[in-house]
């Protein structure tokens, strides 16, 4: 219906193990802020612009809604699905964190959050848990047993993990300003892979930075695909003070780019899914 798809390369096709990632984006970028009920038809004609089968975009439909962030009402021969009241608070959290990131880190006193927490190599999914939610909430880890963080906020989230992974009674959390001994970039270098991090970002300027959607439906295309790409940032980014990044960090780039193609687009973007949603209304 309308214009055509836009072509999507095999490469940038999302997988159908992505399928209800890329529907929490789109649900997160186009239906949160309208809190109308959307049709099946409409949600799988724009995940079938990324490759997804009809099949795979019901399925993640089904599995959203046996999570509990969708509910649906048959209407006639007919199904159309709304937000539950967790789905709500989940996308606009989301959301915040999204579109803030990336934004003035602000200025950095110089304290570190430091959490000591060790967990025996025996119980390899509780380590394995322990450091997914720590890198999660930024915390890198330069020794063994040892998670610091730039951000002394930070501390009760980490709490919170710690208690929850019932490693309370063995944690033990310091924050503090780097000593004489040693040195504080090479701890830096060791916590987290910047290198590793810093070739997504470029990436994510090279597939962006030119990119030139014409028609509503290419908008609405590129505008999905880089909300979705932006929103891996915020848990591989510790978000560190600049005086701690190399030099030309090409986050800062990355962010200046989504920001202003975020704004650029959204317009496009936003009516080619009103027209969507009305050619659905009227069917």
């Amino acid at each position: 219906m309308g214009a055509a798809r836009p072509t999507v390369s095999r490469r940038r096709e999302v997988s159908h193990t992505s399928a209800r990632s890329l529907l929490m984006t789109v649900l997160g970028e186009f239906a949160l802020g309208r809190g109308r009920p959307v049709w099946t038809s409409t949600l799988v004609e724009v995940l079938g612009m990324f490759g997804i089968e009809e099949k795979s975009a019901r399925q993640a439909l089904a599995r959203t809604a046996a999570e509990g962030w969708l509910v649906s009402e048959r209407v006639g021969r007919r199904v159309r699905w709304s937000l539950t009241p967790p789905g709500r608070r989940l996308l606009t959290e989301g959301a915040e964190r999204i579109y803030n990131f990336g934004r003035d880190r602000g200025a950095w006193d110089g304290r570190w959050l430091m959490l000591l927490v060790s967990v025996p190599e025996t119980k390899r999914d509780l380590r394995h848990s322990l450091r997914t939610r720590l890198t999660w909430a930024g915390f890198g880890s330069p020794t063994p047993g040892a998670w610091i963080s730039a951000d002394t906020s930070r501390q009760d989230e980490a709490d919170a993990i710690v208690r929850d992974l019932g490693l309370d009674r063995e944690a033990m959390s310091f924050v503090a300003s780097y000593g004489k001994i040693g040195d504080e970039d090479a701890m830096v270098a060791r916590a987290w892979d910047l290198s590793a991090l810093e070739e997504r970002y470029e990436d994510f300027i090279d597939e962006f930075g030119k990119l030139t959607p014409a028609t509503g439906a290419e908008v609405l295309h590129a505008q999905t695909r880089l909300v979705h790409e932006w929103r891996r940032f915020p848990f591989l980014d510790p978000r560190l003070p600049i005086r701690l990044l190399p030099p030309n960090w090409s986050g800062m780039q990355a962010a200046e780019l989504f920001h202003s193609k975020h704004v650029e687009w959204r317009p496009g973007a936003q009516l080619h899914w009103e027209r969507l949603t009305g050619e659905q209304e009227a069917a």
